[in-house]
């Protein structure tokens, strides 16, 4: 399982680093986000999840990912915002806001970046994928908080995105359910991932 990040491909790569040992792996990558992840976890749906911040860890062992991604604003390319660089706090606090369900369920780093309380922002929607909020972003009814690198916004595309300021980042990583017993699929995977990491 794993939400929209392009470091997905650190996935991906170590099931080529399998398929090239002559290994036959099928890899199956359900999306969503951290909730959604986590749920197919403890169901035993999935082995392994690429998660976003924060999570318990007494339930999960893990390894912390060397990639980051970064938060910023998705918009349309005709919004007032889009004639800056970068994105402050005071440019979001009058603003119909689209944010990630997983910001709305507990206290989140979005909110300390933005120096408000949930009560005194405004948010019209929210989303689990991306995607999807950038269909409501690009209909004009307000801007995403969202990670870099997952929508297009080259080209023809109407949107744009523009990072915040100060900088904020989501670090990622792999998890498992404590006291996993792995197919050897499974395990072959993990070995594989550790040794990916300590290149």
């Amino acid at each position: 399982g794993a939400g929209e990040t392009h470091a997905v491909s650190a996935l991906i790569h170590a099931v080529q680093q399998l398929q090239k040992q002559q290994f036959q792996l099928r890899l199956h990558i359900s999306s969503g986000d951290t909730k959604d992840v986590l749920d197919d976890l403890d169901k035993g749906l999935i082995d392994f999840g690429l998660v976003f911040g924060i999570f318990d860890k007494s339930k999960y062992d893990y390894i912390e990912l060397p990639c980051k991604d970064t938060y910023g604003i998705l918009m349309r390319k005709d919004s007032e915002l889009a004639e800056k660089d970068v994105i402050v706090p005071e440019d979001l606090w009058d603003k119909p806001l689209i944010c990630n369900r997983n910001s709305i369920n507990h206290e989140d780093d979005i909110y300390k970046w933005l120096k408000r309380d949930q009560s005194e922002i405004n948010i019209i929607a929210t989303y689990n994928l991306l995607y999807n909020a950038s269909i409501m972003v690009e209909s004009g009814i307000g801007y995403a908080i969202a990670l870099d690198n997952i929508i297009n916004v080259t080209g023809d595309s109407k949107l744009c995105f523009r990072p915040l300021y100060p900088s904020l980042d989501a670090r990622m990583s792999l998890v498992w359910k404590k006291y996993q017993i792995f197919s050897k699929a499974a395990e072959k995977y993990l070995i594989q991932m550790q040794k990916d990491l300590k290149k």
